[in-house]
């Protein structure tokens, strides 16, 4: 039997079981849904907890008979996360480590959802619901996939689906530290990611990182008259504005000198559209796209800065008065190339050499994350493809992703040998973190495909 036929029988087995069991799947994802485990509420709740032990329920119901909870310890020795935990030997000499998450976003203004938030409903082939994508998708694809395999795993697997991803993973590094060996493995596959389309799959080939920072602007010693004394003073408000200006060239291109600028990680067969990115923004038609290059590049490589809080006063409250001092936060998006202590020095020297009008300031950081890059030519991301295309019938469309995952990284430094796979069940019309949040069956469905042949071929 030719390797081509082998794989081709394994598939058609895989996606048997799938059907099999497709009915029990959704209804799974539903009762997801309707746990609400919202971290921000909480994340050592009861809630939270409820929502774990279901989990670890699907998961032993695929296969992973210790799969249980077991909740962490924060830094600061309060009571952590309820993470789920589990493993299954099968005496091969390859591990698998899988990872998704539990918890999920608020709802946010649940007047603008089309069906109740904590309720999944089937409309036109979409599940519809908070978490139904990010991340139950994520942990649905795990469970197919292991359900597919149940009894025929080639490969031993490591199961951690996390609770607290939302909300920064406080907990994960001490849990990690405390469990090196619940993680240690081959291969690492994360699911919480997006593809290309609904029909069209991805692996993720890089991950932004990210620096937080607090700039306190001060040019007097309190505030004083706009009348008495604006003109040859300007006031710390106005100041902060022009520092944050700085940053750009007159075509929005970030020009700190430090900060590193990357292309797509392995090429790029194909820039994103403009118009559907206008479109899924919400972007004004008069507003043009900052930067150059690539859009891809612009979103996935290339430092972004954002002002995302400033302590200035309210307009119903304004008065003729110069502001003497302010704080305002900026929130970076570093390439996934460049360390983020690198990046957070680069910008504060920058700043503190650009006082404009020789104003004091004072630079905090507050939270630093290196980002992560696949490496295209690994062969276990060359066999991934393989089996993506293999199920979905194209190839797939590797793309990077603006947005941050710090564990990714973390793990990726503790088990350098290990190889890292990035994919997910969102597509652009997820609306992750947004209302009307919302998960593509069929897509789902391959997925859990694509993961069982990839764990077959290890």
């Amino acid at each position: 039997m030719s390797s081509e036929n082998g794989e081709n029988e394994a598939l058609n087995e895989i996606s048997k079981k799938i059907e099999d069991n497709w009915e029990s799947f959704v209804c799974a994802l539903e009762k997801k849904i309707s746990l609400k485990a919202v971290s921000a509420e909480g994340i050592s709740s009861p809630t939270m907890k409820a929502s774990a032990e279901f989990v670890a329920q699907c998961l032993r119901d695929a296969g992973i008979d210790n799969a249980r909870v077991e909740q962490a310890t924060q830094e600061d020795g309060t009571p952590g996360a309820w993470e789920v935990v589990g493993q299954k030997d099968v005496g091969s000499d390859k591990t698998v480590f899988l990872y998704a998450h539990h918890d999920v976003q608020p709802a946010g203004d649940e007047s603008a959802w089309r069906t109740p938030p904590f309720k999944g409903v089937v409309e036109r082939g979409r599940l519809y619901g908070r978490g139904s994508s990010d991340d139950g998708g994520g942990i649905m694809t795990h469970v197919g996939a292991l359900t597919a395999l149940k009894g025929n795993l080639n490969c031993n697997v490591k199961v951690f689906i996390e609770g607290e991803e939302e909300m920064g993973s406080p907990s994960f590094v001490p849990f990690l530290n405390a469990h090196p060996d619940y993680f240690d493995a081959d291969v690492m596959f994360i699911t919480d990611s997006s593809n290309w389309s609904a029909k069209i799959p991805s692996l993720t080939s890089s991950l932004r990182g990210n620096v937080t920072m607090d700039v306190t602007v001060k040019c007097l010693e309190h505030p004083v008259h706009s009348g008495t004394f604006g003109g040859p003073i300007l006031d710390a408000n106005t100041l902060s504005c022009m520092l944050v200006s700085s940053f750009y060239d007159k075509d929005g291109n970030v020009v700190v000198p430090g900060l590193v600028q990357g292309e797509p990680i392995g090429g790029l067969k194909e820039d994103l559209s403009e118009e559907d990115f206008r479109k899924d923004s919400s972007l004004l038609p008069s507003c043009r796209l900052a930067g150059s290059g690539s859009l891809a590049s612009r979103l996935w490589t290339k430092p972004a800065i954002a002002l995302t809080g400033m302590n200035i006063r309210p307009v119903k409250e304004a008065f003729n008065q110069l502001a003497s001092e302010c704080t305002f936060r900026l929130s970076v998006r570093i390439s996934p190339l460049q360390k983020a202590e690198d990046a957070a020095k680069a910008l504060k020297d920058f700043i503190m050499k650009n006082a404009p009008f020789g104003c004091q300031i004072d630079v905090h950081v507050l939270e630093t994350g290196t980002g992560w890059a696949m490496d295209p030519h690994n062969p276990v991301a060359l066999k991934a493809e393989k089996c993506f295309q293999e199920v979905f019938g194209c190839a797939p469309e590797n793309k990077g992703e603006g947005g941050s995952i710090p564990m990714i990284p973390i793990l990726q430094a503790k088990f350098p040998k290990a190889n890292v796979l990035v994919d997910g069940p969102e597509d652009p019309l997820t609306n992750a973190h947004a209302p009307n949040e919302s998960q593509d069956l069929s897509e789902l469905r391959g997925d859990m495909e694509a993961e069982a042949l990839i764990l077959s071929s290890l």
